[in-house]
């Protein structure tokens, strides 16, 4: 036995236990197909059906201008998988404390951060796997990003951040139920912030109560940011706003999530 597997959790750091425990999120995922799988597949469905229905629609004049509908569509697919993606991530939490594997790191001298960074690190390398596999799929189907390799990197960071975002807070409902059931019913109201939003259709032609919700969602204003990378080019200031949408959402599933873990201590 070496060294490293006969230490206690107190005597291995931080970072290693964060480490081990995002490694064994990410195998997790990996033998569950059934757990990335529609992740994967639903939305590029999803994303064939609209780019066949409404493809039609970038002869208008008002639309952004685009070489193809799918270069639209692109940033809304990677946030779409992203969304599967970290419910399924935070499913995996509330069963780890259905079977009582959450309690028994809470009760052991484990680093408690890690508990939960462990399994939104998890969630966040799978983001940005769903993002690759997304482009690859994309490029194939006729699709370019204008911004090039830097705007392709902001579209992976910020699916990693909406990830950890996300995953923060279903794993809190996870947390605090300890039910996967209960994850998977919050699923349709992240689905709505989705759909009431750019990110299938420009606000430009929209109108009536579901244009001004639209364009006042903050989901737009980070897929716009994204979107931009791709249609237009990479642009610092565009990339800003879509990170800090996606910061600001990743800030706040963690304090959720973190405040879920002290109420469960607290009990």
């Amino acid at each position: 036995m070496t060294a490293t597997s006969s230490a206690t959790p107190d005597e291995i750091s931080p970072l290693a236990q964060v480490a081990a425990l995002s490694v064994r999120a990410i195998k997790g995922f990996a033998r569950q197909p059934t757990v990335w799988v529609p992740g994967m597949v639903f939305p590029l469905l999803i994303a064939a059906v609209n780019g066949s229905a409404l493809g039609n629609a970038t002869d208008n004049p008002a639309f952004p201008p685009v070489d193809s509908f799918y270069d639209f569509l692109l940033p809304a697919t990677m946030i779409q998988g992203v969304m599967f993606g970290s419910i399924a991530a935070a499913s995996d939490l509330a069963l780890d404390v259905e079977n009582g594997f959450f309690d028994r790191l809470i009760s052991s001298p484990v680093f408690r951060p890690s508990i939960l960074i462990g399994r939104l690190a998890g969630g966040a390398v799978l983001a940005a796997i769903q993002a690759i596999a997304f482009t690859g799929v994309f490029l194939v189907w006729g699709a370019s990003i204008k911004g090039g390799i830097p705007g392709l990197l902001v579209l992976m960071i910020a699916s990693m951040l909406v990830a950890v975002g996300i995953g923060g807070l279903a794993g809190s409902v996870g947390i605090r139920t300890g039910l996967a059931e209960g994850v998977q019913g919050i699923f349709p109201l992240i689905f709505i912030l989705l759909f009431v939003s750019s990110a299938f259709f420009p606000t430009s032609l929209m109108s009536g109560v579901y244009g001004q919700v639209a364009r006042y969602n903050p989901v737009t204003f980070l897929v716009d940011g994204l979107r931009h990378q791709v249609i237009v080019g990479f642009d610092a200031r565009e990339a800003a706003i879509a990170l800090g949408w996606a910061l600001a959402l990743a800030v706040l599933g963690v304090a959720v999530a973190t405040r879920a873990i002290q109420a469960r201590l607290s009990r």
